[in-house]
């Protein structure tokens, strides 16, 4: 389920801070349990509002904000895909805490 995979992805990172965008962002039940998760581990869960939990544009925005912010840059000439893993861009060599 997403609440393992969210557990298993702190764990692994060694990271307290989870962030959950896209549509699956908008499931008030899974914002609970997410919350009751990272409330009793001493880890914190942040959401965008709602109204930017309908598809996967504040999540993507969000990647490039981190990489900016980290001093990364991307020439403007590659192919646009509608599934592109984020795995897939060069090395990300920026932390967020």
């Amino acid at each position: 389920t997403l609440m393992i995979k969210c557990r298993r992805a702190l764990k692994q990172a060694g990271r307290r801070r989870l962030i959950v965008a896209g549509g699956v962002g908008a499931n008030l039940l899974l914002r609970e349990r997410l919350y009751a998760m990272t409330e009793e581990s001493g880890q914190e869960v942040f959401y965008p509002r709602l109204e930017f939990c309908t598809d996967n544009g504040a999540m993507i925005a969000y990647a490039g904000c981190i990489r900016l912010a980290a001093g990364e840059r991307q020439d403007l000439d590659f192919s646009v895909r509608p599934r592109w893993s984020l795995t897939e861009l060069a090395p990300f060599s920026g932390a967020a805490a």
